[in-house]
């Protein structure tokens, strides 16, 4: 078992050294002349601008947090005041994966355009490598993590002896719930505020740059372009990779506590395996997506950047599927028991294979509604010919329609996994989804390393056929940015329900009573959780863009000589403006996910609090989809008009009446794909672990009271029978 418990940890080092050597390559590589790194270095002082920003607000919120679940844990026998050491880990591991990611990405981004330069295949290498360092980064740093501090829970709670079942173990995992509490606060934060950031940027540029003053998306006279570009780093990078840190360390987290509940003492770990599976396949997962890395390669010109992505990927996915027979074979008993479901080591390999197929079905399904050339987006095109309004209608439709497939494979993953492995095989559908995340992560998070390097192509004004090859490379980023949403919020569903299904478990209630009216009542109060955290969200964004429009337009009008490169726009100015309102809008959304819960449990107790849940997580996943699925349909259609399109036999290119629908489309889309859309997954797995978190406290309490009214009870009988005497 010693041995077992010292790999997990051990792979995550692996890990982090295969990123260390990623990241030393790219740096290595050419940064291109001095007008191009100069531009560079703007974008790289604004990200880090805004993470120091955001670092300041979130430390006085994790200081506080970590207090108050310190004292809380110190008040029921099923947590402990460690449970705040627990949290800073996983808050500061969070941050510092989003900080890995934002640090490379602003290094790879101009040696990106420099490759550009010379063949598609070296740029390729390069965004690709980038983003690559940034998804091995934040797996291993989630299993080292994740890993090592359950090795120190275990020899500080449970005693030599102890049954994984019992109430050590119990305990040593709910304090290891703290991690992923602090990852996925931060997650969230990280997330909303870089969504709000780089949006309000993207608005502000498009708006005057593109539609008013007729110059090109990236151009160096528009002053809000640095802004945009910075946003790139801030919110789809830096905080995706502190998304999906957090999604990783939740669904291993999920599995892990319905595990302990297992009694596998006939395994020859000491009835551990059930705990220790979903933390080895991780690991696995994050070698074999190290191995698929290297098959991501072009040799030509007219090769397809997609196809090379995918063949990276599956190969990825079918080696850690192969890979997962042979540890579940080597970790499980024969037989187990969950929750009064018998099921075989077999059935939760099959689970396992089941959540990678969801998963890969949930990519293509959104690569289907998000890419060029797909009915989904040809129809938004084509409507984009009779206005901007018949445009909107166009991709709020495709993104409805979206939902649909995509709800059918995520309600056949989850009865296909239960009728195989009970809750537990759910639970670890859910680990094989997110096993290969180093990989899915380094796919997208290449695509916004491209968009800056065509960024910087265009202010640095290089030759024609660079930014074609940046511009090759940031349509499949578009795509692969929205597959990854598809991905995080199918997994999100999963985990989810493997969370309820722990919280259940430790705060002692049986079922979910939709009759009786409170529950009903915290169903619906649940369901419209994320609607009003989109509004927040959405019109923190548009207050934000508000913002920079009025900026860009101030400084066309009093900066003169702007459009004839005689004068050079105030950069800084619109960065502080996206910086201060992103630190400023990000807070309400956030509180939502951490406070509603805790009202919710302490007011109404654990059955109402299940109810809140189930309709957060319906809810949720249907926005998130939505969301994300109708921005990037529309980012895609406008960006279709850079090759010219077809319609009603008439060809349409740039600066047309179609295309400026089409741009005022992706202007809407903007914050549904980068802010409220894919921050629905860690608000839907964030509800849910304040709820486990909670659960020993409301359970507690519960227990209490029913104390007290049993004692009570008793002394008026007794007063009934002496008056009656």
């Amino acid at each position: 078992m010693n041995s077992i418990l010292l790999i997990i940890p051990a792979l995550g080092i692996v890990g982090l050294i295969a990123m260390a050597i990623k990241s030393a390559w790219v740096t290595k590589q050419d940064a291109g002349d001095a007008k191009m790194q100069e531009l560079a270095g703007y974008i790289a002082t604004g990200a880090m601008a805004f993470l120091r920003a955001e670092w300041k607000v979130l430390s006085y919120f994790a200081v506080i947090a970590a207090i108050l679940l310190g004292w809380s844990g110190g008040l029921v026998e099923d947590s402990h005041p460690i449970i705040a050491v627990s949290f800073l880990i996983g808050a500061v591991l969070s941050a510092f994966a989003g900080y890995i990611g934002m640090k490379i990405a602003t290094k790879a981004n101009v040696r990106t355009t420099q490759a550009a330069r010379t063949s598609l295949a070296l740029a390729l290498r390069v965004s690709f490598t980038g983003g690559s360092v940034m998804g091995i980064g934040v797996a291993g740093l989630a299993i080292l993590g994740l890993g090592g501090l359950f090795i120190v829970l275990m020899q500080y709670f449970v005693p030599e002896g102890a049954a994984v079942t019992g109430l050590q173990m119990k305990k040593a995992i709910e304090v290891l719930a703290g991690f992923s509490l602090g990852a996925e606060s931060i997650a969230l934060f990280a997330r909303v505020g870089g969504g709000i950031y780089t949006k309000a940027a993207d608005v502000g540029a498009d708006l005057v740059g593109k539609v008013e003053a007729g110059i090109p998306e990236d151009d160096v006279r528009n002053p809000a372009t640095i802004a945009d570009n910075v946003g790139d780093n801030v919110g789809d990078v830096a905080g995706m990779g502190a998304d999906l840190f957090g999604s990783y360390v939740a669904t291993i987290l999920a599995t892990m506590v319905l595990g302990q509940e297992i009694d596998a003492s006939s395994d020859k770990f000491g009835g551990m395996s059930p705990i220790l599976l979903p933390m080895l396949i991780a690991g696995l997962g994050l070698i074999f997506s190290i191995v698929g890395t290297w098959f991501v390669r072009i040799k030509k010109e007219t090769d397809s950047v997609q196809t090379a992505l995918n063949i990276g990927n599956w190969s990825s996915i079918i080696m850690t599927a192969i890979a997962s027979f042979f540890a579940v074979k080597y970790l499980l008993p024969e037989k187990l028991v969950h929750r009064g479901v018998e099921f075989t080591s077999t059935d939760v390999f099959i689970a396992i294979i089941i959540g990678l197929i969801v998963g890969t079905l949930m990519s293509i399904i959104t690569e289907y509604y998000t890419a060029m050339g797909k009915r989904p987006v040809l129809s938004i095109i084509k409507q984009s010919g009779t206005g901007h309004a018949t445009n909107i209608i166009g991709g709020l439709s495709v993104g409805m329609e979206s939902t649909v497939a995509p709800i059918f494979v995520l309600a056949g993953g989850i009865i296909a996994s239960y009728e195989f492995a009970g809750l537990y095989g759910v639970a670890i559908a859910a680990a094989g989804m997110m096993a290969t995340t180093a990989m899915q992560l380094a796919i997208d998070a290449f695509g916004p390393i491209a968009d800056n390097a065509g960024g910087i192509a265009e202010m640095s004004q290089l030759p024609e056929e660079v930014r074609h090859r940046t511009d090759n490379l940031d349509a499949v980023g578009n795509t692969t940015a929205a597959t990854g949403k598809g991905f995080a919020i199918a997994s999100a569903a999963l985990t989810s329900l493997a969370l309820f299904a722990a919280f259940v478990g430790i705060s002692g209630i049986s079922a979910i009573d939709i009759y009786k009216a409170p529950v009903l009542a915290g169903l619906f109060v649940g369901g419209m959780i994320p609607f009003i955290f989109s509004s927040l969200a959405i019109a923190a964004v548009g207050r934000a863009a508000m913002d920079m429009v009025n900026e860009v337009r101030r400084q066309f009008r009093e900066i003169p000589g702007i459009m004839e490169y005689k004068a050079k726009p105030e950069y800084e100015k619109c960065v502080a403006i996206s910086t201060k309102a992103s630190i400023r809008e990000m807070i309400a959304p956030g509180a939502i996910a951490l406070i509603v819960p805790i009202i919710v449990g302490f007011t109404f107790g654990p059955e109402v609090l299940g109810g809140l849940l189930a309709g957060v997580t319906v809810s949720g996943v249907l926005m998130g989809m939505f969301q994300s699925n109708a921005g990037g349909a529309w980012d895609n259609a406008k960006k279709s008009f850079e090759k010219g399109v077809e319609i009603n036999g008439q060809m349409y290119y740039k600066k047309s009446e179609p295309h400026k629908a089409s741009v005022t489309g992706d202007t809407v889309g903007d914050p549904f794909k980068d802010t409220s859309g894919p921050s629905m997954n860690i608000l839907i797995k964030l509800t849910s672990i304040v709820a486990l978190i909670i659960a020993p406290h409301i359970s507690h309490k519960d227990h209490t009271a029913a104390v007290i009214k049993e004692q009570t009870k008793a002394k008026v009988e007794i007063v009934s029978e002496t008056v009656v005497k």
